[in-house]
């Protein structure tokens, strides 16, 4: 099978995965305090058109941090989803796109300008139409595809629904790895798409002799059978490589969000015991011999029972497994440190700053948590962000809302649809000098 190297392009320039030390481990300052504010992805503009409990919504964004403040249940987490669609082509709730669509509307549309992401303004559209599917437009023209959005314009979301990332079944840590690796390398989202429908493929053929007394014939089932094996392989491959360089960024979050002298780590368990400096060739040779260990039970079960498709990412702290034995707080400091990790390897490996939403992350954090990430908001590490709250004293004393650099913006509803409008600020209160003088 052709192969190709373990280099992609974008922006014109190769980009390889490579951990920041042989070791893998990234320096706490580097990640927290020494990092420089980077011209990238400013979300200056966005409209929302019958999404959700919006009907016809319209706001403009500060550079840094955008605050949506609002009793809950009036549309404020609609915000965050419609950006992440924009970004993602889908919600983060992992809701059918129909259900975003307004009561009795026909469509949802989302609009976004964004400025000087690789130096040019952009404006992105995505549309929805149920039955017709989705659609994505950027500068005007239609997509050929919605993944060639991704990775474009990075974003990473904290909300309540971070905490399967470690209760919860092994699909919700493989969609968090492929989250990340299909933003930062598009080719490796290639390679899970064609893998897929490679695996669908195989899984047809299985299942059309699941109740035969021969098997399938080899002219059938073979050729799926090594297109499963190279491109199941090559992601593999790069989850491995991945997880590597990734503990470094984990342990770095983790020591700046919990004083606690925890160590976190990630065991991958996938389809055999693999040599972590291994080739891609040494991963397709265990993977074909796995196939050929359960050749009779998928047979029997007319299912594809081994590849990437059943990988478990398994959380320690020290060595105590976080998913089954750790405390309601040890998940959730794993979780916010997984995500905090995302953000950083992103903002590494991006041409833009990645964009960063934060649903309701406040309210059930402690006091240092708290001063942890509002240090953050408040430094140059962390490039534009949006979050929702149902107060925003909290935001008051740390941040500055008469600048143009932050913006607080109220949500309420208002005749049966959500309502978003700039809180105003002393100077916008403030009476024009001429009207005084009158």
């Amino acid at each position: 099978m052709h192969r190709r190297p373990d280099v992609e392009r974008r922006g014109g320039e190769e980009r390889t995965e490579r951990p920041l030390r042989r070791d893998g481990a990234i320096p706490p300052l580097r990640l927290f305090s020494d990092l420089r504010f980077r011209t990238g992805m400013i979300l200056r503009f966005l409209r929302l058109r019958s999404f959700r409990a919006h009907a016809e919504t319209e706001l403009e964004l500060a550079p840094s941090v955008n605050l949506l403040y609002g009793p809950n249940g009036v549309g404020k987490t609609n915000v965050l989803e419609a950006v992440h669609y924009l970004c993602l082509t889908k919600s983060f709730t992992a809701s059918r796109d129909r259900y975003a669509v307004r009561k009795e509307a026909p469509y949802f549309e989302v609009e976004g300008t964004v400025e000087e992401v690789r130096q040019k303004p952009m404006e992105v559209r995505i549309a929805y139409v149920p039955g017709e599917g989705k659609k994505m437009f950027v500068n005007g023209a239609e997509l050929d595809r919605l993944a060639d959005v991704v990775g474009v314009l990075p974003v990473v979301i904290f909300s309540p629904e971070d905490a399967d990332l470690t209760a919860g079944g092994p699909s919700e840590r493989r969609r968090f790895v492929n989250n990340i690796l299909s933003q930062a390398r598009p080719v490796y989202m290639d390679d899970l798409m064609k893998y897929r429908r490679a695996r669908r493929q195989r899984n047809e053929v299985l299942k059309s002799y699941k109740k035969r007394p021969d098997p399938p014939p080899s002219e059938l089932i073979d050729p799926w059978t090594e297109e499963v094996v190279g491109l199941g392989s090559q992601v593999i491959h790069r989850r491995r490589q991945f997880l590597t360089t990734f503990h470094g960024y984990l342990t770095a979050a983790y020591e700046k969000i919990d004083a606690v002298a925890e160590r976190p780590s990630i065991e991958y368990d996938t389809i055999a015991d693999l040599d972590p400096d291994g080739t891609v060739e040494e991963v397709e040779e265990k993977f074909r011999a796995e196939l050929g260990r359960k050749q009779g039970q998928e047979w029997d079960r007319g299912t594809t029972l081994a590849g990437p498709q059943r990988d478990e990412l398994i959380f320690r702290l020290d060595d105590l497994e976080v998913r089954r034995y750790g405390s309601q707080g040890q998940h959730r400091t794993f979780a916010m440190a997984l995500k905090l990790a995302q953000y950083f390897y992103l903002n590494d490996r991006s041409d833009t700053t990645p964009l960063l939403l934060l649903d309701d992350a406040f309210a059930e954090l402690d006091a240092r948590r708290t001063e942890v990430f509002l240090e953050l908001l408040r430094s140059d590490a962390v490039g534009q962000s949006v979050i929702t709250a149902t107060g925003r004293a909290v935001f008051d004393s740390a941040l500055d809302f008469e600048t143009d650099a932050h913006r607080a913006l109220s949500v309420e509803r208002r005749d049966g649809a959500a309502h978003v409008e700039p809180v105003p600020t002393e100077e916008t209160l403030s009476p024009d000098p001429a009207d005084t003088r009158r």
